[in-house]
């Protein structure tokens, strides 16, 4: 066993991976007691030294793209894995919205005084490690980073290999603005060993990791079902569906569907599924069939009927995230028949109705089983940033602890303060 004078328990340095482990649990106790200001400072700091290293981050970023494309990656993949100056200015924006937003560090949720005099406070503390598995998407380096900083948590990353040239350029430019304001570089750990064998031993890290976030596939997702040891909270698929109800307006819902369709397929809230009701189904599929250039569309029986161009869906295709420009649609009945499919095929992401009815708005929102649940609006806006929560570390579809778009609160646990004054149990 070997001894660490930080504090943290001692365990057996077995591999590098670990020992980047125990560097990030050390960060994260001077994190855990940071001020405010200091965290801000350090965001902004980062934030500056990220803009500074545009020219080797985006040459960096070239060099990924160029080995993706010559193992054929596919065109969403390669969308997610591009950087260019636009988006590295969203990403530095992004640190500096972080630092704008209220501290939950510290936050007390709720506070009472006993009988006996005892007072309780429930207060928000950092997690610790959070640890981030993710795939080909290197802004997520950035935006994991600035959350996990400003909640007091270190950030523990391990990045695909085809985003490693991106990540390492990113990780190296925020730790020189974490370490200029003060704050050790060790806030922003960056595994560089991108072997499928490292994600097996980051997922068994207890001790270390205190929450786990994979962000990726259903094969990383399966990974981590099966073998994580660690607390975690899963960044699941995003079958996505917007159901256009009987009294909608069509105008809205065509805007809407093409939005949550186009806007950015390549993203989990983007929409996989096109519901409508039988009564628009012959005004409304015309219309946004040709609303929807460049999509291919596959389709049930009664939507064949009024679109005998289409492919014929299975029962694959309503199963399934597309990540791309194809779209499942069906013709249902009613509202109920509505909420069966959605039930039967979502995924538990986000799922928006298009209605000018309130009683079907509400029964939708109360009867369907999701993380976000929208009324008249694209599902393209269950981010976020776009949700007044900063950038998020992802978004979760399970229920535990954190459920939505993962913000500065859904980083931190809570703790029981009780103070006396001479108290005894009796």
């Amino acid at each position: 066993m070997a001894a660490d004078t930080s504090g943290t328990p001692a365990v057996a340095l077995a591999s590098p991976l670990r020992e980047l482990g125990l560097r990030a649990k050390r960060a994260s106790r001077q994190l855990a007691t940071a001020s405010s200001a200091t965290k801000d400072a350090a965001l902004e700091a980062a934030a500056i030294e990220l803009e500074a290293a545009q020219a080797p981050i985006l040459a960096a970023n070239e060099l990924d793209l160029e080995r993706s494309e010559a193992q054929g990656a596919a065109p969403t993949v390669l969308d997610r894995l591009r950087l260019d100056p636009r988006r590295l200015a969203a990403m530095a924006a992004g640190l500096r919205a972080v630092a704008g937003l209220p501290d939950p560090v510290g936050e007390v949720v709720e506070g009472w005084v006993r009988p006996n005099g005892l007072r309780v406070r429930r207060v928000r503390v950092p997690l610790g490690v959070v640890g981030i598995v993710y795939e080909n998407r290197p802004n997520v380096t950035s935006d994991a980073a600035a959350l996990c900083l400003k909640s007091g948590n270190a950030a523990f990353l391990r990045g695909s290999a085809g985003a490693l040239e991106s990540n390492r350029a990113i990780a190296a430019a925020l730790r020189a603005g974490i370490e200029k304001a003060g704050l050790p570089a060790d806030a922003v750990v960056l595994v560089e060993d991108a072997r499928r064998e490292t994600v097996a031993e980051f997922v068994k890290l207890r001790g270390i990791i205190d929450c786990l976030v994979p962000r990726g596939g259903p094969g990383l997702v399966s990974v981590v079902l099966e073998e994580a040891t660690v607390p975690y909270v899963v960044d699941g698929d995003g079958n996505c569906h917007v159901y256009v109800d009987a009294s909608a307006d069509l105008d809205m819902a065509e805007a809407i569907v093409v939005n949550a369709k186009t806007q950015r397929p390549s993203v989990c809230n983007a929409a996989e599924t096109l519901l409508v009701h039988r009564a628009v189904a012959t005004t409304f599929l015309p219309r946004v069939a040709a609303a929807l250039e460049g999509v291919e569309l596959v389709g049930d029986e009664a939507t064949r009927e009024v679109l005998p161009q289409v492919g014929v869906a299975t029962e694959e295709d309503f199963a399934r995230e597309f990540l791309a420009l194809r779209l499942a649609v069906a013709v249902v009945d009613d509202l109920d028949g509505a909420i069966e499919h959605v039930t039967r095929y979502s995924t538990g992401h986000s799922e928006a109705i298009i209605t000018s009815d309130l009683s079907s708005a509400n029964r939708f929102v109360n009867e369907v089983d999701a993380a976000a649940v929208l009324v008249n609006a694209s599902t393209r806006f269950v981010d976020g940033s776009e949700l007044g929560l900063g950038a998020e570390i992802g978004i979760s579809t399970q229920k535990l602890h954190a459920r939505g778009p993962m913000g500065l609160r859904e980083l931190t646990s809570l703790k029981y303060v009780i103070e006396g004054d001479g108290q005894v149990r009796t």
